[in-house]
């Protein structure tokens, strides 16, 4: 009998178990012209809720927890604040004018923000909802990046060509850095030895030593059959081993693979028109890039280095954060 009655209770909680659904993770996807987040189940591969916010929604990023998210709306000169579960704006930060990519502290009570219009990185305190510092930068200001130690704070200003690193304590520059033609992003790789700049216009990726503020080394593209010109790099991911990058080529359509020790090209992944930014899930098994010319997302697969899936979303995709469900 009491064998008997171990036994049952062992089939009733693995019955149980293996009947919980596994959590999914969702994708939150800015449409700039739609006004709108485009949220993907990353297990259905589709797009399962659209939400409205601000106007012309571009960066966004979603806290540790999953149950907020933080969109950029720039021609509303604000931040929304983002209730997860229901996707309704539960209120809004001071951004000051045209807000247009954002990160959170490390311990996730600061957003650190460029304003584009009036070349500054705004500081808000996410409890108060209060701005606590402004540091003036270059002109049109616009990637953002944080060490992994979370004491170097770096801005790119597209008009400048420079990218600011800034100490966040201080509130103050470090050191200026002339880089590529029009940079758009700042990526450091997992430890923290490299930063990683992309040059729109200039068509490169400048790589910076953070501890001697130089670029030591600029990587290009060359497609064939594509004018040099269409190639215009924007977005960064680096892989948590650190071993491969992943950079968004806009209007040239394709996403780069580059092999970080040798920094070589190492493939170029077809996706949709005009690629812009992109994200790994958690646990790395896809990264998404959205396509704001073709109004989707592609799900590349990170292991097989394909894409498997085209993902409709609104109009003009920008931005794209993932948080587990």
């Amino acid at each position: 009998m009491r064998a008997a009655l171990v036994g049952l209770i062992f089939s009733t909680c693995s019955l149980a178990a293996s009947s919980t659904p596994a959590l999914a993770y969702l994708a939150y996807v800015t449409n700039e012209k739609g006004n709108s987040i485009s949220v993907i189940d990353l297990d259905k591969l589709e797009v399962v809720r659209t939400a409205k916010v601000g106007q012309r929604p571009r960066g966004i990023v979603v806290n540790k927890e999953g149950t907020q998210i933080f969109i950029c709306a720039g021609d509303d000169d604000t931040i929304n604040i983002v209730d997860a579960k229901t996707l309704q704006i539960i209120g809004d930060l001071p951004s000051g004018p045209d807000p247009e990519l954002l990160i959170l502290s490390p311990d996730g009570k600061l957003v650190y923000l460029s304003n584009e219009n009036d070349n500054l990185v705004t500081t808000i305190d996410i409890n108060t909802r209060k701005v606590v510092g402004e540091i003036p930068v270059g002109v049109e200001p616009e990637g953002m990046a944080l060490s992994p130690d979370g004491k170097i704070l770096v801005n790119t200003s597209e008009t400048t060509n420079m990218a600011h690193l800034i100490d966040p304590q201080k509130k103050e520059i470090i050191a200026n850095i002339l880089v590529g033609a029009r940079p758009r992003f700042a990526q450091f790789t997992p430890d923290g030895s490299e930063l990683w700049v992309s040059a729109e216009v200039g068509g490169t990726i400048s790589v910076i030593d953070p501890v001697k503020h130089a670029v030591t080394q600029k990587i290009e593209f060359a497609i064939p059959g594509l004018p040099k010109e269409a190639i215009q790099p924007v977005g960064i991911r680096i892989s948590r081993d650190g071993k491969t990058a992943f950079v968004a080529l806009g209007p040239a359509n394709r996403v780069a693979v580059i092999d970080t020790a040798s920094k070589q090209v190492t493939k170029y992944l077809l996706v949709g028109q005009r690629v812009w930014q992109l994200a790994f899930t958690p646990d790395e098994k896809y990264l998404l890039s959205t396509n704001g010319v073709s109004n989707d997302v592609s799900v590349i697969d990170v292991a097989g280095l394909k894409v498997v899936k085209s993902i409709p979303v609104g109009s003009f995709p920008w931005g794209v954060a993932v948080s587990p469900q």
